[in-house]
């Protein structure tokens, strides 16, 4: 991963309102200290030496929290917005507003205990959750909210909405000038990847192409002894058992895996398409899955047949959950069981989610460019658990980028098949595949073991101006 993802950095702003105890300030910046910091979170915080208990109440004190939010805008990815009683929502509106910040916002307010209604402890955040998000509208400003109207900053449903948020911050710093390397042409019969770059760059995503020419050019130059080669020979052997597959075959694979990875380096490429049937066969006499199980494996995925807009979906799933996604066909049904369907691909999958994995030859392609030449190819099944799946597309006739998601679960009913597959079970499915069909889909999709559908439609719907259908929300 190109960039720091792992730990995110907040801005916390404290809302207050004078008539209201203003001391519930103090106590939520304290806690919110701690919950954070236990939490991994970077914070950003007034102190109590800027503003009254380190809250925003007035205009001065937009004005001080505009200063300091503008000091860090390249370092915070979302502000977190606490009310411990109702809160200025003018003031609040506005230090947001005037910062220029376009990052992701969470709206917490506090509970109300009934044995303290009176004047000097009652906090009226109920109330005032709805009066700022009320200004936010008229600001323009979107927003996230709490799973719970209100809730207590220090339990536990808040603390799942925070690492929610988390997750939601990092696929929308991450998409936000994210570059795609697409290495080599889609294959000529695969109408179904063609994809607008235009529209990927207005949204802030840059596509850097490379022909395989110049690839495999670099791969004969290379040099047999070249240490980088044993590394990456290491790291497809640590990937699956490659006991079947003969040594030239790996020398080659490892050769290719040295090229492509200097070229995202070189590039500063987060996430990978590849060109990868049936030139790769005619011409090194290998298949490219493994590396690409590899690069998945790291959160750097790499989708099949130069499928641009599947690299992004698996790259935001991946984000999104930091977990390995792959990337699969939409491809039988399974049975008369019309919630389930099989997913498979050659063998692209991240070996993390699969049961024995093992490198094999890709027999499929193997019938046209004969299978000792498809070596590289992963062999193994999908571990059962909980899925989600995402697409992304671009739609050249309504001009806009759209999306699809939802979850369900990876099961482990009997499958008796080659390569990489899964057994999927969704609610409606037949539903959701009218949806895709009726609206110009690909029939590849993104899919892991997490569940992160509605981090993803959130982040989309809301911060990048995607539209992104949920599936039985």
């Amino acid at each position: 991963m190109r960039r720091a993802l792992d730990k995110m950095t907040l801005a916390v702003l404290i809302g207050n309102r004078g008539f209201f105890p203003s001391f519930l300030v103090g106590d939520a910046r304290r806690d919110a200290q701690r919950i954070f910091a236990e939490l991994g979170i970077n914070t950003i915080m007034l102190t109590e030496e800027q503003t009254n208990y380190g809250g925003v109440e007035t205009y001065s004190d937009a004005k001080i929290a505009v200063k300091l939010l503008k000091e860090y805008k390249d370092e915070i990815n979302g502000i977190v917005v606490l009310l411990p009683n109702f809160g200025d929502e003018k003031a609040m509106s506005e230090a947001i507003h005037q910062s220029g910040l376009n990052v992701p916002i969470l709206v917490q307010a506090e509970d109300d205990e009934l044995h303290k209604m009176g004047l000097a402890t009652r906090r009226d955040s109920f109330c005032g959750k709805i009066s700022l998000c009320n200004n936010f509208r008229q600001f323009g400003i979107p927003f996230t909210l709490t799973t719970q109207h209100t809730c207590a900053l220090t339990s536990d449903i808040f603390k799942q909405d925070l690492q929610s948020f988390v997750s939601l911050c990092r696929v929308v710093t991450a998409l936000r000038g994210c570059r795609v390397g697409s290495i080599g042409a889609r294959p000529a019969g695969f109408n179904t990847v063609r994809y607008s770059e235009k529209l990927l760059e207005k949204l802030g995503i840059t596509v850097e192409p490379i022909d395989l020419s110049e690839i495999f050019a670099r791969v004969n130059n290379l040099k047999d002894d070249d240490l980088r080669i044993a590394e990456k020979l290491q790291l497809l052997k640590n990937n699956a058992d490659t006991s079947r597959i003969p040594e030239e075959k790996l020398l080659v694979m490892s050769k290719l895996f040295v090229i492509i990875s200097e070229w995202i380096v070189a590039n500063d490429i987060d996430t990978t398409a590849i060109q990868c049937w049936t030139s790769l066969q005619d011409t090194l006499g290998i298949n490219v899955c493994s590396i690409m199980s590899v690069m998945s494996g790291q959160l750097m995925p790499s989708a099949c047949e130069v499928d641009v807009m599947g690299a992004l979906s698996m790259y935001a799933l991946s984000i999104a959950s930091m977990k390995p996604a792959s990337i699969a066909d939409w491809n039988n049904n399974f049975g008369d069981n019309r919630d389930k369907c099989v997913m498979f691909h050659c063998g692209n999958y991240a070996t993390e989610e699969l049961i024995n994995p093992f490198m094999s030859t890709a027999d499929i392609i193997g019938t046209t460019v004969g299978c000792e030449n498809t070596c590289g190819a992963i062999n193994g099944r999908m571990k059962a658990g909980p899925l989600t799946y995402f697409r992304l597309s671009t739609d050249d006739f309504e001009g806009k980028i759209k999306a699809y998601t939802g979850e369900g679960k990876f099961v482990d009913d009997e499958l008796d098949t080659v390569g990489c597959r899964a057994v999927i079970q969704v609610k409606e499915l037949e539903n959701l595949l009218t949806y895709i069909c009726n609206n110009g889909f690909e029939h590849h999709v993104a899919m892991n073991h997490s569940s992160t559908a509605k981090v993803l439609q959130e982040a989309f719907t809301k911060y990048l101006g995607v539209e992104c259908y949920y599936h039985n929300e």
